[in-house]
């Protein structure tokens, strides 16, 4: 009786510290069957270079022999549900099927080639997968599997942490793709209206911004109607016409004539520059690409001095002619300043406090460690100024909630799992005894999942639940059949028992188990096998809550069938001595 309880209690002291020392993870990662190619360029860059960069890549990514299909997007729709600067690519692959990869490749080491293939100055490469990349952006707004936050009120400091913090993330063991969200450093087209040109031709801010409007970010001029669709027109200049910042300087304004400004500029120099010909069309965009226009420069003369038909030179319709008499056509340079101005790219808050972010993925590593030995980095090494703060974010927050929702809950479930027992078996001991069985159970567990190279995960913890609930039910059994094969021998000897007709007893009802015992198990655990050798769509989640029960479902077995009934007869036996043994009130539903 020593030897075996001390063999299981050495098996015990052996588990708790394998169990400690797993990683610990949200969920284990779902191959999707595609991967998701996000890169990142500096904020700065225009939509011509981003879409050239981004044909160059997919191109790249498609040439790949286990590549089906290739799909990249730039830019977002006109929409607040996509907040994604110009500067952010999402290129979706569409992989082959795993019979027509070549041999030795994985879903890794494809990520590693093309990873080495499109590696580019200036370009942050990050992968992912798609469905995952939209649940991690919806809950936790970070686009990779794990992502560091700062939150502050000025964005330069905010840019310089994570700049820092990028630094001394990436020699870290198990960081990839690391990449720091620049949140500084865009480029923008900044015309202010000078004040003395407003007095000197009596106009005001909004007439420039109107003219400012129609000639380089465009004014509707009507819809082309195709069947149920609906396109908008917008016309606007020439490319030639606002393609630099001396174009747009040189750019002809129409300005009505007042007394204090007829003599201030020659109208008939500003209309040299201005003369039309039926070859320059302006430029129409319809809202699709592609899609041409049909006005001249006439129209332009035209359509930009029908702002000044009323006193109120607010800027009606730019497309309305009035008589080019009335009007004097001014450089936009003379009236107002045309500059570029480095801005942020995009202001993002969360919390009410500005928010700049590195992104970046573990990989070879479980990302409770790393963060943990991050978090140690970043102590030492980062200073962090008064009123800024940080927060690890991605599968790193929903793994913190994951865990404090655990630590309620397996509490809870031992609870509800001895109450039970106490209602089934009337006794706190005994119900005590069939608990045992739950921590032998998890020895199994335990060995199976770090044999496997298994963390600690949601999918594990729902594994053990299950197979806590077994293990207890078996318990009970045993604990059961124990206890009518001595209310026999009771009624039988009128309570008169020996320590002998114990140990018969203890016997007799724990071989009575054995057979129906060994088939439930090993039934419970061939259906379970296959799942751990299965490699479909969804097979990632399913063995981490199949290992725990296969291997929990052996060693509760070998405590339920051993260890179970020694301690009932040590138990029974005690209480012989002690003259407290008494017929059970479980088995009173037998017929003896």
């Amino acid at each position: 009786r020593t030897t075996a309880i001390a063999i299981n209690v050495l098996a015990l002291v052996i588990a708790i510290p394998i169990a400690v020392n797993l990683g610990r993870e949200f969920m284990p990662p779902l191959d999707e069957g595609s991967l998701l190619f996000m890169p990142l360029l500096t904020p700065n860059v225009s939509m011509p270079q981003a879409t050239r960069i981004l044909q160059q890549e997919d191109a790249i990514i498609k040439s790949y022999p286990e590549v089906e299909q290739v799909l990249g997007k730039v830019g977002r729709a006109e929409t607040a549900t996509d907040p994604a600067p110009q500067n952010m690519f999402e290129t979706i692959i569409l992989l082959k099927p795993r019979d027509q990869w070549r041999p030795g490749i994985t879903k890794e080491k494809i990520e590693d080639d093309l990873n080495s293939e499109l590696r580019m100055p200036g370009v942050a490469l990050s992968w992912t997968q798609p469905i995952i990349n939209r649940i991690n952006m919806l809950t936790t707004g970070v686009r990779t599997d794990l992502g560091l936050k700062f939150f502050g009120n000025n964005l330069d400091t905010l840019d310089r942490l994570a700049t820092a913090a990028e630094a001394l993330l990436t020699p870290i063991r198990g960081a990839a793709n690391v990449s720091a969200e620049r949140v500084t450093g865009g480029s923008f087209l900044e015309i202010s209206p000078k004040r003395e040109a407003e007095r000197l031709y009596g106009i005001t801010p909004g007439f420039i911004n109107n003219v400012i409007e129609g000639a380089i970010g465009g004014t509707a001029a009507g819809t082309v109607v195709n069947g149920r669709e609906r396109y908008p027109i917008t016309i606007r200049y020439l490319q030639g016409y606002r393609g630099s910042i001396e174009a747009l300087k040189q750019l002809s304004v129409a300005v009505p004539i007042s007394t204090s400004s007829a003599q201030s500029f020659p109208v008939s120099e500003a209309r040299n520059g201005m003369q039309s010909t039926e070859s320059d069309p302006i430029s129409t965009s319809v809202g699709m690409p592609g899609m041409g226009g049909g006005a001249t420069l006439e129209g332009i003369s035209s359509a930009t001095s029908s702002s000044f038909s009323s006193s109120e030179n607010a800027g009606a319709s730019l497309l309305a002619p009035v008589p080019v008499s009335t009007v004097q056509f001014v450089p936009l340079g003379s009236l107002a300043s045309v500059d570029i101005k480095d801005g942020p790219a995009m202001v993002e808050s969360e919390n009410a406090l500005l928010r700049s972010i590195v992104y970046l993925n573990v990989r070879g590593r479980d990302m409770g460690s790393f963060v943990a030995e991050a978090k140690s980095v970043l102590a030492k090494k980062l200073r962090v100024p008064a009123g800024y703060t940080l927060a690890w974010s991605g599968e790193y927050e929903q793994q913190e909630h994951a865990a404090t929702q655990i630590k309620f809950l397996i509490p809870l479930v031992f609870l509800v799992i001895f109450l039970l027992l106490y209602i089934t078996l009337r006794d706190f001991k005994e119900a005590g005894v069939v608990m045992m069985s739950v921590p032998f159970a998890l020895i199994g567990g335990v060995f199976l999942i770090a044999l496997l190279g298994m963390n600690w995960s949601v999918a594990v913890w729902v594994g053990f639940i299950a197979l806590y609930g077994i293990a207890t039910e078996t318990g009970v059994v045993m604990v059961v059949y124990l206890h009518e094969a001595l209310d026999k021998k009771i009624i039988a000897k009128s309570g008169a028992l020996t320590a002998q007709d114990i140990y018969d007893a203890t016997i007799e009802g724990a071989v009575l188990r054995l057979r129906p015992k060994l088939m439930t198990v090993f039934t419970a655990m061939l259906g379970l096998v296959p799942i751990l050798f299965s490699t479909g769509t969804g097979s990632d989640v399913m063995k981490p809550i199949a290992a725990p029960m296969i291997g929990g479902m052996l060693t509760s077995a070998i405590h339920v069938l051993i260890v179970t009934p020694i301690i009932f007869y040590m138990l029974k036996l005690r209480a012989l001595r002690k003259g407290t043994l008494r017929k059970s009130e479980m088995t009173n539903w037998m017929h003896h």
